[in-house]
């Protein structure tokens, strides 16, 4: 583990990324011995400095969720950041696709809390009850650490994206809110629709065979740290589809079916 000193300076470090538009140097390039743990104290660390500002806690994001990006990540499980009060927008939102570095939209489920929840051996059943609706939604993730070594082009690793709050950047609500037995939400599915051509297509039960498993992995994974999540959190239980690239001038369309669909473009 690295000292808790070292947590906080890449922690600062990442906060200037994100003002400056930078990307800094991969951690995991820097420092060879630096483990998950690591990357869940730094990304704590940035949530401090996040709260310190006036920044406040409106839900979690799970990440890594596919077995085919889990094999890619060479991990065996999803990863988790934090959503903040602002980085929520709604469909027909307008982005400044200069505020990112390098934007990319995923297509997930957001599920709206009803009752907290906190673990160990919560089930999914338990989810399901605790949870007021779910609701269609975009992920814009982004990448504040190097995505490619400037000096070797490696790709950076699963502990670089953790500890850069798991990718996230924002998340775009929208379309038909339902009770989480309303509909069958492994066979949710979605087109995300790039400047009229259809980039990408999936269904919900890609993730974790449903996608509130995400949200039981991570309650029980939060109860390691004597936390849990609060009434009213959203929770993005992850991506059904791979990400799509953003730029000033696209426009997006997320086509839900019966749940409705997301517009957002960038400027």
């Amino acid at each position: 583990m690295l000292s808790p000193d070292t947590h906080r300076q890449l922690a600062r470090e990442l906060l200037d990324a994100e003002r400056t538009r930078q990307a800094i140097p991969q951690f995991s390039r820097r420092f060879e011995g630096l483990e998950i743990a690591d990357s869940y104290a730094i990304q704590r660390e940035w949530l401090a400095l996040k709260l310190a500002e006036g920044r406040r806690v409106v839900g979690h994001k799970i990440g890594l969720t596919s077995r085919a990006m889990q094999i890619a990540s060479q991990i065996t499980e999803p990863d988790y950041g934090a959503l903040l009060d602002d980085m929520v927008f709604h469909s027909g939102a307008e982005l400044e696709a200069a505020r990112f570095l390098v934007p990319r939209l995923e297509v997930e489920l957001a599920f709206v809390l009803a009752r907290p929840l906190k673990g160990p051996n919560v089930t999914l059943a338990d989810v399901l009850g605790a949870t007021d609706h779910v609701m269609p939604a975009l992920e814009l993730i982004d990448a504040r650490i190097e995505q490619f070594c400037r000096e070797t082009k490696v790709p950076r690793k699963v502990t670089d994206t953790i500890a850069d709050n798991a990718a996230s950047a924002g998340i775009v609500l929208g379309g038909r809110a339902v009770k989480p037995d309303a509909v069958d939400l492994r066979w949710c599915g979605a087109l995300l629709i790039k400047n009229g051509v259809v980039e990408e297509s999936g269904l919900a039960a890609a993730v974790l065979n449903h996608p509130g498993n995400g949200v039981v992995w991570l309650v029980n994974k939060l109860a390691l740290h004597g936390e849990g999540l609060a009434v009213g959190e959203i929770v993005l239980g992850g991506s059904f589809t791979r990400p799509v690239a953003c730029a000033a001038g696209d426009v997006f369309e997320a086509d839900y079916g019966r749940l409705g669909v997301i517009h957002v473009r960038f400027a």
